[in-house]
């Protein structure tokens, strides 16, 4: 299956634990032994790759870190860049914060003649 955006939590969920069993599977791996090499419980791996929604994410990049898929969390968040006029902006600063929305001008009064005064 591939994971779009129209797709439900719950079938991404459910998508990408029959990709880690699969990953396992492929490592001749009980869940039992990657749970001991990871650090989590039988049960954590279980629940991961049953698509449940418990698991800890921490639970989740141990997992991945055994099955030698870690390095890829960088295409799935990769780091952000600012644009060159925005480097020039910062002046070598890192951004720490979001800025608020700037308040639009208030509609200019409507001139009609005679208003001179």
């Amino acid at each position: 299956m591939k994971i779009t955006k129209q797709s439900t939590d719950a079938s991404i969920l459910a998508e990408l634990g029959a990709r880690l069993a699969a990953l396992r599977l492929d490592r001749n791996m009980t869940q039992a032994q990657l749970a001991e090499e990871a650090g989590v419980s039988k049960r954590s791996v279980e629940r991961l790759e049953s698509g449940d929604t418990s698991p800890q994410l921490s639970g989740f990049i141990r997992v991945c870190r055994v099955l030698g898929i870690a390095e890829r969390f960088d295409i799935l968040v990769p780091e952000s860049s600012p644009s060159p006029v925005q480097l020039l902006k910062l002046a070598g600063n890192k951004r720490r914060r979001a800025s608020k929305p700037q308040p639009s001008d208030p509609p200019a009064k409507k001139w009609n003649w005679g208003d001179e005064s």
